[in-house]
């Protein structure tokens, strides 16, 4: 068995999977290595669909990656013959005082993104089926979308493996090391050297990095399938993609794409945990309340059975921005982690930036509020107070 690679990749889900194709595209030896079965359920690449979105309330800054990462689901498709991005409306719902009102309007304004307004009354007319109070307004961005998420992690590895990828799934890593020239990473089968070493273990990076001393969390949240009450009004063709800033915290959900029904899920909310082991797998009914809280006073039509749910592990970083850059202590280690819950749309992308960091120790496109240093209070060096 080749023990002896060029690059090798530590998880390989969705951000580990588009890192590996875009190497192997680019002509690099390639390990990747998977703890589970590829396409398992314990992380953060599954659950049928994630939504897609220019106009990021986040921060106008991740907007041109969105454009980057659009390209890129878009060049995979056609590589593949998947179908992997479906184009649907998404509609920003709070106050106009709201973090995701101002911050959606901010980056649709700095970026000329195609989104429009929707007073109280509008939202009331264009969307009947939403129940908000009536200082709420509706921003809905014309160019956003969903991802099947699945089956754009098998295509990347698809892909990679034909360009000659390496991927060993039910591998776990037990440490990995390095010095200036190599690195070796020690699994349950064996050891494996490389130039250089790129970690996209999701929520797992705390543990793979907990002698750094990095303030990585990870938070358990569920996603939940509801059968609609009525459901021809909540079909792609009638009920938009939604994310809504309430009182009781946010909310998103996808229309009905099978019959499975309508996918609504809670964003944030939930205790920080320290690692995966810490997480519980199964779903409960406590579970279910802030569930039927929301539906209950804002989509009383989604207020349905549930004939799904899935739990999903968020790994956090303090301001819930990523990181993609280098080890500060190993220049031939790479880290993309810390997605917090809002990541996997610019996994394309990702792929293409990690390449670029093991290549020339940096990139081109924009990720210099990315770093690493931020977490232990060191700015980059561009940033930094004289």
């Amino acid at each position: 068995m080749k023990n002896t690679f060029d690059i090798i990749v530590i998880g390989a889900g969705g951000m580990g999977s588009a890192t590996a194709f875009e190497l192997s595209r680019r002509g690099h030896s390639v390990l990747a290595l998977e703890q589970y079965q590829l396409g398992h359920l314990f992380g953060s690449s599954h659950g049928h669909t994630r939504i897609i979105r220019k106009a990021y309330y986040e921060h106008p800054d991740y907007v041109p990656l969105l454009h980057r990462a659009y390209e890129r689901w878009h060049d995979l498709e056609q590589r593949t013959g998947r179908h992997l991005l479906t184009s649907c409306g998404c509609l920003s719902l709070g106050t106009l005082q709201s973090e995701l009102v101002r911050g959606v309007m901010a980056s649709a304004s700095q970026h000329r993104l195609n989104v429009d307004y929707l007073d109280s009354a509008a939202l009331k007319t264009t969307y009947p089926q939403f129940t908000m109070p009536g200082n709420f307004v509706g921003l809905l961005e014309h160019g956003a979308g969903f991802l099947y998420v699945e089956d754009c992690v098998q295509a990347h590895l698809d892909a990679a493996i034909e360009l000659g990828a390496s991927i060993h799934a039910e591998e776990p890593v037990l440490n990995w090391s390095a010095n200036r020239d190599t690195v070796e990473v020690t699994t349950v089968q064996g050891t494996y050297s490389a130039a250089k070493l790129i970690i996209t273990a999701g929520p797992w990076l705390p543990e793979l990095l907990r002698e750094f001393g990095y303030p990585f969390t990870v938070m358990r949240q569920i996603m939940w399938w509801i059968n609609p009450i009525g459901a021809a009004a909540f079909r792609r063709d009638r009920f938009p993609i939604f994310i809504s800033e309430t009182p009781e915290g946010y909310f998103y959900g996808l229309p009905m794409l099978d019959q499975r029904g309508v996918k609504v899920a809670r964003h944030y909310g939930a205790e920080e945990l320290g690692g995966p082991n810490e997480v519980d797998g199964n779903v409960g009914e406590q579970d279910e309340a802030p569930l039927r809280d929301f539906l209950g006073k804002y989509l009383p039509g989604v207020n349905g059975d549930v004939s799904d749910a899935q739990t999903c592990i968020y790994t956090l970083t303090p301001d819930r921005h990523f990181v993609m850059d280098a080890h500060p202590e190993h220049a031939n280690v790479f880290i993309a982690g810390g997605f917090s819950g809002h990541g996997f749309k610019f996994a394309s992308v990702i792929g293409e930036i990690m390449a670029d960091f093991a290549e020339k120790g940096g990139t081109d496109l924009p990720v210099g509020m990315f770093n690493i240093g931020r977490l232990l209070g060191n700015p980059p060096a561009d940033e930094a107070v004289e």
